[in-house]
């Protein structure tokens, strides 16, 4: 098996981050048997991403695809992944490493989003009077948080009420702003859906708001959806397919 692909979560010290992110590989993993695929964590969780490009180059790996898994494409898809892949690179003679889009935009978070939702509770029903806080982590880079608001202005012509964004941390409205402007406005429900991958510190403050505004639904975390393991080897295959497009790290 000469090629491999390398999912990079950022890592928590909250220990369901960890497993939900074992777990959506787990789930890629298992829709194709054939690709060797392994997880590799920036801070705080192991095993390192220098760790596991030594283990595949030892097992006599010479192709990596390297995969962030971020639903945007800001610092760390920008400046830390890339940093540290090509030092970890430059130490394995004969080792290539491909780095894969971020998985957002994409129909299928979208379609995740929605699969959460229905799990909380909302039917095609309530489609009509239901507006939707899609509430993500947040981010300084301006790029990524255009991405978050044109997601949600295309998801809201799907049906819903209104789709508004929200950030947990480094940019506004907070979750619990939007719910109480949109109250303010008479929507009858308001649901909160976090475009977030794991549960965690940024996670638990999207709750923490949704509860204090008096939201009428909160949606899990995207987790390891199908939808999500399904993504992870769309990427897969498109930096495999047209490497010349993607930055291309090789020793």
């Amino acid at each position: 098996m000469s090629r491999a692909l390398v999912v990079i979560a950022h890592g928590s010290r909250d220990p369901r981050h960890a497993a939900t992110v074992h777990a959506l590989v787990g789930r890629a993993r298992a829709l194709r048997p054939g690709l060797r695929v392994e997880t590799a964590f920036l801070d705080f969780d192991t095993p390192t991403v220098g760790q596991v490009l030594s283990w595949l180059h030892r097992s006599g790996v010479r192709e990596v695809v390297a995969l962030p898994l971020l639903l945007t494409r800001a610092f760390h898809a920008k400046s830390d992944i890339p940093a540290v892949l090509a030092e970890s690179a430059a130490r394995l003679p004969g080792l290539s490493v491909t780095v894969a889009d971020v998985l957002g935009p994409s129909p299928l978070l979208v379609s995740a989003l929605e699969r959460r939702l229905a799990e909380a509770g909302i039917t095609a029903a309530d489609r009509a009077t239901t507006a939707v806080v899609l509430a993500s982590a947040g981010s300084t880079d301006p790029e990524a948080i255009a991405v978050i608001a044109e997601i949600a202005r295309e998801w809201r012509h799907t049906g819903w009420c209104a789709v508004r964004p929200a950030f947990a941390s480094a940019a506004l409205p907070r979750t619990e702003d939007v719910v109480r402007a949109l109250r303010a406005e008479g929507v009858r429900r308001v649901a909160v859906a976090p475009y977030v991958i794991a549960p965690g510190r940024l996670p638990d403050r999207i709750a923490a708001g949704a509860e204090a505004a008096g939201a009428d639904v909160l949606s899990a975390v995207l987790g390891p959806s199908p939808e999500l393991a399904r993504l992870l080897l769309r990427r897969f295959d498109a930096a495999s397919s047209s490497p010349a497009r993607l930055p291309a790290l090789a020793a």
